[in-house]
């Protein structure tokens, strides 16, 4: 690989204006002398989520409508190619990642060498909500039973990639099953990876704004469809 040179931090958003400005704010500027651009992909959002981004100098690629939480990282990556990054890391935009660990991830990934370095809230769970941890060792099970691939936690929206492994990507979810489906490619590409703890910040926004029970069980319907194709 090249010296890496630019780090592109791709932030999924949808209606998050109350919170994005300060996320963005506290994303660092440089890691090891290596530019970090901030690419926020507004999910057809109703509120001022854009225009902040921009004040806040994020780069900012918009849906008209809302795609859903795959299509839109889907969309960043896009973004991040086309702007020729090295290393790319996908946060959550509602301020439950602390942007400051950016610089640990991307750290592990360079040391590795890995090709995928994943934040793993249940390696550090202090705080974490029991209903919260329950639901993701069961969504964890179904990953592993799909793609064969276990990992400490397979819904983490805070990854860091190598810009071979995002080229070696075949990503098509459009919903939050995109986490669990970056774990298939992890494991079929024979990626090399690593998971490290991080600390989730959970304010009562965060957990207003994370995955509902709605949404865990339409992530594990596209587990199982997927795991029916196969079959």
């Amino acid at each position: 690989m090249r010296d890496p040179k630019t780090i592109a931090v791709v932030m999924p958003a949808h209606n998050e204006a109350q919170v994005i400005g300060a996320v963005i704010a506290n994303i660092p500027k440089k890691i090891r002398a290596m530019s970090v651009v901030t690419i926020v992909v507004d999910d057809g959002s109703s509120d001022a989520t854009a225009q902040i981004a921009r004040q806040q100098g994020a780069c900012v690629v918009r849906h008209l409508t809302n795609l859903g939480a795959g299509a839109a990282t889907l969309t960043g990556l896009e973004a991040a190619r086309k702007l020729d990054a090295d290393i790319i890391v996908t946060i959550d935009s509602d301020g439950q990642h602390d942007p400051a660990e950016i610089q640990s991830l991307v750290e592990a990934l360079l040391d590795g060498p890995y090709d995928v370095v994943i934040g793993s809230r249940l390696m550090d769970p202090e705080g974490m909500p029991a209903t919260r941890i329950a639901a993701n060792l069961l969504l964890n099970a179904i990953t592993y039973v799909v793609y064969r691939k276990i990992v400490s936690d397979s819904q983490s929206g805070f990854k860091v990639f190598s810009r071979s492994a995002l080229d070696a990507f075949d990503l098509r979810s459009a919903g939050y099953e995109v986490c669990s489906e970056i774990i298939g490619e992890v494991y079929r590409k024979n990626l090399r990876y690593k998971s490290i703890p991080v600390k989730a910040v959970y304010t009562r926004y965060s957990q207003a704004k994370g995955q509902h029970f709605l949404n865990g069980i339409n992530i594990i319907l596209g587990l199982l469809m997927r795991l029916m194709r196969r079959v």
